[in-house]
């Protein structure tokens, strides 16, 4: 048996993509499929801001996909926004406040739907809320999983707008949060009383530590169900990737 660490990469098909948006980029990322089987689920990954740093790459993200296809038959697609740049290469742009972002959304959500990968998720982290909040409902998801919310870019009425909606809605709200706290979130989600506040005690914006990735990727693979939590922390060696994807 091997101990899952935070360097631990599990089985899986990995792919190498790239998206094309409506106004003409081209987006860089990767898809992670279980191996020898196929998704019960899909994950649709949008990274933190990347002018403070966030990327496909950012940690809990890069964790989700090297675990929970093998862990959780989950699909994983992670990719850059515009401007973005990391180990997989930059995507075409710049930077657009949140703004022309929506294209981006678009084109991975083009992507699911042409691969036809199976009930989306959209997981955000920090920026990546803002995104999933503005424009998640324009596509056919099972739900969002909000991690970090700063709630600085979506507004009151595009928070609102999740209330009448049937795809779920999940906020992880670290209790040491830097923008935003569990007090605070109650307040800002009060129109959207279906959605399920999880304050993580502890917990802090960049969700650093194994402790709480683990707390982080449990809390996901519960919401989806598609597997049973907690997640386990040892595998046999041969669910281990023989191959680590590129760096």
């Amino acid at each position: 048996m091997a101990e899952i660490t935070s360097n631990t990469v599990l089985r899986a098909r990995r792919e190498e993509i790239e998206l094309q948006t409506a106004d003409g980029l081209t987006l860089v990322g990767e898809l992670a499929l279980p191996a020898g089987r196929d998704p019960k689920a899909t994950l649709v990954t949008l990274h933190p801001l990347p002018t403070a740093g966030g990327f496909m790459d950012s940690h809990v993200l890069r964790k989700a996909s090297n675990r929970l296809p093998e862990l959780a038959d989950l699909a994983v697609l992670r990719f850059n926004t515009r401007g973005t740049k990391s180990p997989r290469g930059t995507s075409d742009g710049a930077f657009g406040e949140g703004i022309e972002e929506r294209f981006d959304v678009e084109a991975a959500m083009r992507f699911v739907a042409e691969r036809g990968l199976p009930n989306p998720w959209l997981v955000g982290w920090s920026f990546g809320t803002e995104l999933a909040l503005k424009y998640g409902l324009e596509y056919p998801i099972r739900g969002a999983i909000l991690l970090s919310p700063p709630l600085h870019r979506a507004t009151p009425e595009e928070v609102a707008t999740w209330q009448p909606a049937s795809p779920t809605l999940v906020a992880l709200i670290p209790e040491l949060d830097d923008f935003l706290r569990p007090a605070e979130a109650a307040e800002r989600f009060a129109s959207v009383p279906r959605a399920r506040i999880v304050a993580v005690e502890g917990g802090r914006h960049l969700w650093v530590g194994e402790k709480q990735v683990r707390r982080v990727l449990d809390e996901i693979v519960e919401t989806v169900g598609t597997a049973e939590t907690p997640l386990p922390t040892e595998v046999a060696d041969e669910r281990l990737a023989t191959v680590p994807p590129a760096a």
